[in-house]
Order: C-alpha cells, then sequence, then structure tokens
C-alpha cells in the first residue's frame, strides 16, 4: 500500500534478522530462535539443525569481530516499556552519561525505554554507545543513539556478547527480560564461570520487594547463602553506581 498524499510505501512493521531488514508482507510468522527451540518444529531437527549451527557460529563471529576493539564496557538493562519522563528512564540517561565521562562504553539492548536513555547519555557525554538488538515479533529495531549496532537471531549468542565485553552489569526496573539478564549473571558469578564483576540494582524502591523475598524464602530456607546475596549492589546513587565499578576494575588490575 501507499501513502496516498505523496506516493510513498506506507510505514509498517519491519524485523531485523542479522544483517537482513524484513517488511511488511516479507515479515515470516515466527522467529530464528523460536524454530530452533519450539518442539512443534521437530520435523526441523534432522533437516535443518545442523545447517542452523553455522548461522549461529556466524553470529558468533560477527558478535566478536564488531566488538573486539570496544574500550571497557559496562552493560545496563532495564524495561524498553518506560516512557522517556519516567525515573529510570531519567536515572539511566544521568548512568550513561557518567558510565561514558569515567571511560566505559555503554551496552544496551539497542531498544527504546531505559535501554534508549541509557544510549542517549552516554552518546551525548561524547562516550561509546552499543546496542544489541534480537529478532522479535514485536521489536522497534535500535533506537537512534546506537553508535555501533548488531542485530541478533540468537538470544544465547547476544547474551554472551553482553557478558563477554561487560566490566559490570547494572540493572534498571524491568520486567521479564531485564530479571533473566540479573539472574542468569549473579548464576555465572556464583558458578565462577565469569570473574567476580559488580551486578548493581538501581532503583531501590523497585527492587526491595525482590530483595526482602530472596532473603525471607531463599536464604532462610537454605536455597542460596549469604554470600550470594553479596554479589548484589542496590543504590538509587549514580555516582555510587560509577565508584562500584571503578572500584572493581581497580581491584582486578583492570585500570
Amino acid at each position: 500500500m501507499t501513502d496516498s498524499t505523496n506516493g510513498r510505501p506506507q510505514a509498517g512493521p519491519e524485523r531485523h534478522r542479522g544483517g537482513v531488514t524484513l517488511r511488511r508482507d516479507a515479515i515470516p510468522p515466527s522467529t530464528a530462535d523460536e524454530k530452533l527451540l519450539d518442539s512443534h518444529h521437530r520435523g526441523e531437527w534432522k533437516t535443518k539443525d545442523a545447517w542452523r549451527a553455522l548461522r549461529i557460529l556466524s553470529e558468533f563471529v560477527e558478535g566478536f569481530d564488531t566488538l573486539a576493539d570496544l574500550p571497557p564496557a559496562v552493560s545496563v538493562f532495564g524495561s524498553a516499556r518506560s516512557s522517556a519522563d519516567s525515573y529510570e528512564c531519567e536515572l539511566a540517561e544521568s548512568l550513561g552519561a557518567a558510565l561514558a565521562e569515567a571511560g566505559y562504553a555503554v551496552i544496551t539492548g539497542g531498544g527504546p525505554g531505559v535501554m534508549e536513555a541509557a544510549n542517549r547519555g552516554a552518546t551525548e557525554a561524547g562516550g561509546m554507545s552499543v546496542g544489541l538488538g534480537i529478532e522479535l515479533p514485536f521489536e522497534q529495531g535500535l533506537n537512534d543513539w546506537v553508535d555501533v549496532g548488531i542485530d541478533f537471531r540468537y538470544f544465547f549468542v547476544r547474551k554472551t556478547m553482553f557478558v563477554k565485553y561487560a566490566q559490570a552489569f547494572v540493572v534498571l526496573p524491568g520486567g521479564f527480560g531485564t530479571l533473566d539478564e540479573l539472574f542468569e549473571a549473579i548464576t555465572l558469578v556464583q558458578t565462577k564461570k565469569v570473574t567476580r564483576f559488580p551486578v548493581i540494582l538501581m532503583g531501590t524502591e523497585y527492587w526491595s520487594g525482590l530483595l526482602d523475598w530472596m532473603k525471607r524464602r531463599m536464604l532462610d530456607e537454605g536455597k542460596i547463602s549469604a554470600m550470594d546475596l553479596e554479589l548484589l549492589q542496590v543504590t538509587d546513587d549514580v555516582a555510587e553506581a560509577v565508584r562500584i565499578i571503578v572500584d572493581a576494575d581497580a581491584a582486578l588490575g583492570k585500570l
């Protein structure tokens, strides 16, 4: 369809699949992750999964090659649904700027909301702003403040990049995706799969209920140890968050 006022195609849904952009009727009904992981696609296990392994490898190669020269970086997570004037977006923008001024690149999921705010803060402060996008049925594409952007098909490849190139995780208020990144990070640190690095929760009021539950149920019932809870640091102060990261880097000899 075209816009009757200017003869141009009407803007419609858009999906990014690796280096490919799909629009309108070219958008398939499923994502690459769904085809790989959904048991309803059992018929493809013998015919296509071996070839998917090559595509997965290519995404790792592209990510490693693109991010290899990245300066020290911090991965920032938070809701894509937060409005630009929300508390968490204002906090994320200030955080992005402070991290850039401290010499860190800022890595986000490249989407709107908190991610866009952190990218904007970093870019406006003269820092490097990175967006790691993902193919989703409802995706928005990379926000305009991203300097270096990669669109991934597979969540697990994208997650590797968030961890591999970060000196710390800062987690602002968010939903399931934010919690997914949070708990994966502390699991990797707890199990010593990665060198211990700061995992900082910003938004004391937002996270207090979760932390209280972890203490009251997980800790009191012996599901985790007191040392496990110490993997999380909580603050509302941007300067304190940056100081925690800088001090941790200095202790590990990274600065």
